[in-house]
């Protein structure tokens, strides 16, 4: 899967992002499956706009947004529903998990919305290396942000996906459990010839980034 931005410009921020010359905004670019791509900008610059523009739930922008040389605001919901069970997940830095579900439940939701593409096993041993194994049976509304996180990330990873979105998806993770979570992430981009494109607030050197772009 190929997602290219031709001139993206969000209205809300439009006269903010003319004024500065960046490497995404107002840029032509693309990410696909075969890239790790990093995107850092400081907070309030538009990380989250973005990545929700280019998962297709806000159009308030100028420019195109594609998927695989289609413009997405010509896509339609049956089709952008199978594209984001099959070529495309994300993690939000918002997590949207549902609060009174558990754990699992959140995590199946994922798993059982077509056919599996993990065992019911698989979430054992996903949450066994991020070290949630002991909350899975509770409410994530009980659980520390840091958690729920987790849970996010491991939720992302029971479907199918060509690329994968991962808005700020460790801020709220100590180094240990970020470097966990970053290599189950690239195992299992790296078993289905996947890529990703992940939002941070600084460069790092979690993963071996085909590119790195300021926003």
């Amino acid at each position: 899967m190929k997602i290219s931005l031709q001139h993206l410009v969000p209205t809300p921020l439009k006269d903010r992002i003319l004024k500065k010359q960046k490497d995404v905004w107002n840029n032509e670019l693309s990410f696909d499956s075969s890239n790790y791509t990093k995107i850092v900008a400081p907070s309030g610059t538009g990380k989250t706009t973005l990545m929700n523009m280019m998962y297709g739930l806000r159009n308030d922008y100028e420019g195109k947004i594609l998927y695989n040389d289609i413009d997405i605001k010509s896509i339609s919901l049956n089709d952008m529903a199978s594209i984001r069970q099959y070529q495309l997940s994300v993690v939000f830095q918002d997590l949207r998990l549902f609060p009174q579900l558990t754990a699992k439940e959140n995590i199946e939701l994922k798993r059982t919305m077509q056919t599996p593409f993990y065992n019911e096993e698989v979430i054992e041993e996903m949450a066994e290396v991020l070290g949630i194994t002991h909350i899975l049976h509770q409410q994530t509304v009980k659980c520390s942000y840091g958690e729920q996180q987790r849970i996010a990330i491991i939720r992302a990873l029971m479907q199918p996906f060509e690329l994968l979105l991962l808005d700020e998806p460790f801020s709220h993770l100590d180094n240990e459990n970020t470097k966990k979570a970053a290599k189950l992430i690239a195992q299992e981009c790296a078993a289905r010839n996947a890529g990703f494109v992940i939002t941070d607030l600084d460069e790092d050197t979690r993963f071996e980034y085909s590119k790195v772009l300021m926003l």
